[in-house]
């Protein structure tokens, strides 16, 4: 099975403060592949280097083979999306999100069956402002597959969400990844999320101190 993303030795500093210190990984196509540390160990900073929306200080990445930072132009149309700090307009109905977001590529998915999937139907002209958290999350997801892509980043997407609401998003990342094949990259702090992805990366401090599939970290623990 082939690469989707290649990470060697990634580093990168904010002044005088290490984010994330030489980590290397790579994530293969098809995998549920999770980043799993407390705040601050650099999760965010990771997967905003692999979308070329931050420039590292040194080292090497390729996701679908293209360079975020020479290709991110091509690479941000094959990629999906959900950032920590998403937001929408107020105003704006979650059918005008989606088909807005749909309009920005010619080979999009039908934002009616996404809409459906994501358990969004029923809210399709409710505002941004009067969804929940747990429907504000599965919106942004859903904003991040109208594009049709080969890997999504997720950036801590259930942060905030009460267990049956995690429960239902996992839930349902599953059944993307089944259905779909979609490569899919999730950055979470709870370690019961980790143990629904094939292999997850552990970050803490900036450093890759494992990397291994969920059973194999627990044999590692004492």
């Amino acid at each position: 099975m082939k690469n989707i993303i290649e990470v060697e030795h990634l580093r990168k500093r904010y002044g005088h403060t290490v984010a994330v210190e030489d980590i290397s990984f790579q994530v293969s196509e098809g995998e549920i592949f999770g980043l799993l540390g407390p705040n601050g160990a650099g999760k965010t900073t990771t997967v905003e280097c692999l979308q070329g929306l931050r420039r590292p200080d040194a080292g090497r990445l390729r996701v679908l083979g293209l360079d975020p930072q020479s290709d991110g132009l091509e690479l941000r149309r094959q990629i999906g999306s959900q950032l920590q700090d998403s937001a929408l307009p107020d105003r704006m109905r979650v059918w005008e999100a989606l088909d807005l977001f749909s309009s920005f590529t010619p080979n999009s998915s039908d934002w009616r069956v996404i809409m459906e999937q994501w358990g969004l139907t029923e809210k399709h002209n409710s505002s941004f402002s009067r969804l929940s958290g747990g429907q504000r999350q599965r919106l942004f997801v859903a904003l991040a597959l109208v594009n049709n892509p080969k890997v999504v980043f997720l950036d801590e997407p259930t942060l905030g969400l009460d267990p049956v609401s995690r429960r239902e998003f996992w839930s349902l990342l599953s059944d993307l990844k089944a259905d779909q094949g979609v490569t899919v990259f999730v950055c979470t702090p709870y370690m019961d999320e980790a143990e629904r992805c094939h292999r997850v990366g552990l970050l803490y401090q900036g450093s890759l101190i494992a990397c291994d599939t969920p059973a194999a970290l627990r044999r590692q623990v004492p």
